[in-house]
This record gives C-alpha cells, structure tokens and sequence, in this order.
C-alpha cells in the first residue's frame, strides 16, 4: 500500500509580490477608452456597441470598486 503524498505549490518569491495597483489603475482606464474609440467603425449592427460599452463600463466599474473598498478597509491599501 503506497503512502498518500502531499505536494505543495512552489512560489518563487516574485511571484507574491503585490502589482502595482496605479499602473493597473491607469492600464484599465485606457483600455476602457479604447474601448469606446471603438464606437465609432465600421460595423452595421448596434451589437458590438454594446459589447464595447458594456466592457469599458465593468473596467470601470472594477476600478471605482476597487477604490471603495481600500477606503472603507475592506481591502488592504499596501501599495
């Protein structure tokens, strides 16, 4: 009878260093006004605008919760 084995997951200790959460700040707020630069193409249909809207929102919308929840302490503000 083989004895169970337990393997852990091995971190190189870079791999727990937090972001940097103003870049990711920043990177998303481009993105999501990219996003919207979309808006105006070529497409025929109103579905892609949507998309596009809808994703550039909930970039946003991430960001500002993110933002709410380092102020009421929910979230840790260590960087």
């Amino acid at each position: 009878m083989a004895a169970e084995e337990h393997h852990e997951e091995v971190y190189a200790p870079d791999q727990l260093k937090p972001g940097n959460r103003k870049r990711a700040q920043k990177g998303a707020i481009i993105s999501a006004v990219i996003l919207l630069l979309f808006f105006w193409g070529n497409q025929q249909g109103n579905t892609e605008k949507v998309w596009l809207v809808l994703l550039a929102v909930g970039l946003i919308v991430v960001i500002a919760g993110d933002a709410v929840l380092r102020k009421i302490g929910l979230r840790p503000n260590d960087q």
